[in-house]
């Protein structure tokens, strides 16, 4: 399974419903504080339900849709590439579409609400039966569904509660009065589907820009540690431990016991004082046992005194390798890694390695990548088609960057819209697609000029006037030539504009 579309409402920043598409490949872009971070952490509540890296609380009902009384959090997601078959019924197998549980399009919808940011409400929207005579039959026991049957209904199997709705919808089939609507799974006979569904979801794992980077920190020292703290979550593996460590107390006690009594042979005043202290196998701190585990260089230098870049490396392939791990032990064949900012701290080669990784990695199957970025040299190494654009405008809109922003494909067009990115690159870019339409002519008429003072090949001087974008223009040009003041960031950003509005206008 895999996500196709996120909704969300009412949560931080996101006041109104939206929905925003995803691919394999996802790069949230956008201006700082703007709502990308949020995405991903949405998505950590849905998936690991507090258990993961975001705690939902009161602060995140957004503010202005609490003072209008609304103060429901909702998350929902659209699953795609589902299974051709779930345990969905504990007594056999059956099909999301067989039980109406699909959307329009043949989509898995899972909403979850949750009133005053507090315990979640589960929801499948589905375009399911309303038929009086045949609705909310999964929310029924077997006893009700039972007394719904008819001699003219066949069913093949009445001890299967799948098999008798089966036969209750097919004999409504021509009057089933299918419509869109949200189905509370924590009802009755549904509570058993949304547990089994739940076994089918994708494992999400967030890697936040603002993880822990200190050399106190333990996960930095090495990986290793919090390695072994996952590892020993592994119920199966301590009850291994654990009774390891009974036998050993039981052992230890025969020894304590026998020492007592021969000492009490020889004196019974110094046996009676005494008392072995043996700690109970609950009480063992296992994590200790294995504190000397370590990666280090070849030079035996700890992770924690590397370089940042190098320690946010290793963190990086390490949450990597730890999602993997998580994905074989619970048998899930989906992951999805969700990772802010990977350019943190990197070198410009390191930058370029990790995307064409992630790259690589969306490509695997069942597997999805989720990145937010500030990097305008990263958004450069992407395609048009992995870009989402956050954006403010009436209400907040996630985009997709469409090829065709400008009369041609520009990924300088996509960082100017999401960082405000203003430089000679673009300009040079904006200026020469006007120069090759052959409009200068019409975009310099009426503007302004200032003065330029030229070089001519004889090595004179002379004195022009230009508008804005040519005086920039020629300084990029000819940098050579420092008898002009260097044009201002101001102007930048004006010319920059001045040119957008001047294309957009003739396309």
């Amino acid at each position: 399974m895999k996500i196709e579309k996120l909704l969300l409402s009412n949560f931080r920043s996101y006041k109104e419903d939206i929905s925003i598409d995803f691919l394999d490949l996802n790069v949230f872009v956008g201006r700082n504080d703007i709502g990308k971070s949020t995405i991903l952490e949405a998505l950590d509540i849905f998936f690991n339900e507090g258990k993961g890296i975001i705690k939902m609380d009161k602060d995140d009902i957004n503010k202005k849709a609490k003072e209008e009384g609304n103060s429901e959090i909702m998350i929902g997601v659209v699953f795609g590439d589902l299974p051709a078959e779930l345990t969905i019924d504990t007594t056999n197998p059956t099909r999301l579409d067989h039980e109406y549980l699909l959307n329009k399009e043949g989509k898995l919808t899972v909403i979850k609400k949750y009133p005053n940011a507090g315990k979640e409400k589960v929801f499948v929207k589905a375009f399911h039966p309303t038929n009086t005579a045949c609705s909310e039959l999964l929310l029924k026991k077997q006893a009700d569904l039972k007394k719904l049957l008819t001699d003219e209904m066949v069913c093949e199997d009445k001890t299967k509660n799948s098999e008798i709705r089966k036969a209750i919808w097919q004999f409504y089939s021509e009057n089933l009065e299918l419509e869109e609507i949200e189905i509370e799974l924590a009802k009755i006979d549904a509570k058993n589907i949304w547990e089994q569904l739940k076994s089918y979801l994708p494992i999400y794992s967030l890697f936040q820009s603002d993880r822990k980077n200190s050399d106190g920190d333990n996960e930095i020292q090495n990986p290793m540690k919090l390695a072994v703290q996952e590892i020993l979550k592994d119920q199966r593996l301590m009850n291994s431990l654990n009774q390891v460590a009974a036998e050993v107390e039981m052992k230890l006690r025969e020894v304590a016991d026998q020492t007592l009594e021969k000492l009490n042979e020889m004196n019974p005043e110094i046996a009676n004082s005494l008392n072995p202290v043996i700690p109970s196998p609950e009480s063992l701190k296992w994590v200790d046992v294995f504190k000397s585990v370590s990666i280090t260089g070849d030079e035996d230098i700890p992770i924690n005194k590397r370089g940042s870049g190098v320690k946010r490396l290793v963190l990086l392939n390490f949450f990597r390798a730890e999602a993997e791990r998580r994905k074989n032990e619970n048998n899930v064949p989906d992951i999805i890694y969700a990772i802010e900012e990977p350019e943190t701290s990197q070198h410009p080669s390191h930058q370029r390695k990790l995307i064409e990784a992630f790259i690589e990695l969306s490509n695997s199957d069942n597997t999805q990548v989720l990145l937010t970025t500030h990097s305008p040299s990263i958004v450069k190494l992407l395609q048009f088609e992995h870009l989402k654009l956050i954006k403010n405008g009436q209400s907040k809109e996630v985009v997709s960057v469409e090829r065709n922003e400008l009369p041609y494909p520009s990924l300088n067009e996509v960082n100017f819209l999401a960082f405000g990115e203003s430089n000679d690159e673009y300009h040079n870019e904006l200026y020469g697609f006007i120069e090759s339409e052959e409009r200068l002519t019409d975009y310099n008429d009426g503007k302004q000029t200032i003065e330029y003072i030229r070089i001519k090949r004889n090595g004179d001087l002379m004195t022009e006037q230009k508008v804005v974008s040519e005086y920039i223009r020629h300084q990029i040009h000819h940098p050579e030539n420092t008898h002009n003041a260097r044009y201002t960031d101001e102007q930048l950003q004006t010319s920059i504009n001045d040119m957008r509005t001047f294309i957009e206008a003739q396309v």
